[in-house]
């Protein structure tokens, strides 16, 4: 299936590379509480109006000057906003995640047991509730849910194993080993404290869900029975076998699935994020290898029963929209002309206004940042991610807040005393609260955390 968003499988690995190349994990320690600093936008370069004759042209640039002055002054001096962050509880094993926050501050997202089994996790006040499984030995929530009537969605392996087409399908990169792949995998709605399975296309075996809005409507992706000749890497242990198309399904009972057109000539495709107006975001493309690449050919926008490639920054690969906010704003990452295999990548948002732009990584990094990759935006438009060197040895959380560039999420003026290592952004809401991952600067553990403004 397809693999937006850090999911690819070469990128996965990267990840864990890092992680683990220090014998570390990814985790998170609770900071003490610092003090709300709460940030004062002033506008600046209202022009002056002046109804004076010449001989007050000496006094009009004195004005203008020192306005000048002020405004520099004020600006260097603005205050940054200062986060409370804490880490999030986990169900003992040694890396969790939060990937989503609702306008609730529910965080949602996995966390390892003990035996590397990983579950699908819900927190609320910072309360773990294990969202369990189909069945099966592992289950995630993935991308943004933004429903706020008490849905979650997300993927979780079934009990039945083996998978018939010996396919690892798009979930096996979102699990740990040793049991990421041999089973059936589902997309799952979890509502009342219980989990459902969510129905394939006919003669598909599994699924993928992504997001939920407050309309009833979830998306992913979904197989259907067609042995689709765009398929590659027959020689490659666990490849795709069957086509698979953009979904979404009307949340019952019954639940049922529907698909989304694809721009024309392409055969697969996936829906990634949903708002409350109907707009879902996600890629089209062909089967490929089913992770990302040339699944992720265009980044689209559906609405009003049509599809529309919002466009690219160069390459025909890897352009996957993460999020889309109420507005319409779209944000994701792009492909790279010079990287088919995805090695570098680079954030975007895109606007019906301004089209599809980039955001740029970190600057003044060593080694220098070249990486930039967008998961969540807001309504006032602050987008959160990560920003990386070309090896993936130095990922960090960043925020960019109505700038090409971003802040370092780490900057000890944002983050107060909080000790561990913020390396992804996931989410933010409404509210400003992030979520993602850090690593515990003591245990190397990878915890899921929580930043409050």
């Amino acid at each position: 299936m397809i693999i937006p968003v850090r999911f690819r499988r070469k990128r996965a690995g990267r990840l864990e590379k890092v992680v683990y190349a220090k014998d570390t994990k990814w985790p998170f320690q609770i900071a003490n509480q610092t003090p709300k600093i709460f940030a004062v936008n002033i506008n600046y370069g209202e022009k002056i109006m002046s109804t004076q004759k010449p001989t007050s042209y000496l006094l009009l640039t004195f004005l203008i000057g020192a306005c000048c002055c002020l405004a520099q002054t004020q600006a260097k001096g603005k205050p940054k906003t200062q986060y409370q962050v804490s880490d999030l509880p986990s169900l003992g094993g040694t890396s969790s995640g939060g990937n989503s926050i609702n306008d609730q501050s529910w965080v949602s997202g996995y966390s390892r047991m003990a035996d590397r089994n990983r579950h699908a996790t819900l927190w609320r006040n910072s309360v773990l509730t294990d969202l369990h499984t189909l069945g099966g030995p592992n289950s995630s929530v993935t991308w943004n849910v933004k429903n706020t009537a008490g849905i979650i969605v997300g993927i979780s392996q079934t009990a039945t194993t083996p998978e018939p087409n010996g396919e690892n399908w798009s979930s096996a990169a979102f699990y740990s080993t040793p049991n990421n792949a041999g089973y059936i995998n589902l997309g799952f709605v979890w509502q009342n404290n219980q989990m459902r399975g969510l129905p394939p296309f006919p003669g598909g075996n599994n699924g993928f869900a992504t997001g939920a809005n407050n309309l009833g409507q979830v998306v992913g992706w979904a197989e259907n029975g067609v042995h689709d000749p765009t398929c590659c890497c027959a020689d490659t242990p666990g490849h795709q076998v069957l086509q698979f198309r953009p979904a979404v399904w009307t949340l019952g009972p019954p639940d049922q699935i529907h698909d989304l057109p694809l721009i024309p000539g392409d055969t697969s495709g996936a829906a990634t994020a949903i708002n409350d107006n109907g707009q879902i975001v996600g890629i089209s493309g062909i089967c490929d290898q089913a992770v990302g690449r040339r699944t992720a050919k265009h980044a689209v926008l559906w609405e009003n029963g049509g599809v529309t490639d919002i466009g690219n920054l160069g390459a025909q690969w890897w352009n996957t929209p993460t999020a889309i906010n109420q507005h319409g704003d779209v944000v994701g990452f792009a492909g790279d002309p010079a990287f088919v295999e995805g090695e570098i990548l680079h954030a975007f948002i895109w606007t019906k206004d301004n089209g599809i732009k980039a955001l740029k990584p970190l600057r003044g990094r060593v080694p220098e940042h070249v990486d930039s990759e967008a998961y969540g935006i807001n309504e006032a438009q602050q987008v959160v991610g990560v920003s990386c060197d070309a090896d993936q040895n130095d990922c960090r959380a960043v925020i960019w807040d109505h700038g090409v560039y971003p802040t370092d999420l780490n900057d000890p003026d944002l983050k107060g005393d909080y000790s561990s290592f913020l390396a992804s952004a996931k989410d933010i809401n409404n509210k400003g609260e992030i979520t993602g991952r850090a690593i515990d600067s003591n245990t190397g553990a990878l915890v899921a955390y929580l930043a409050v403004p």
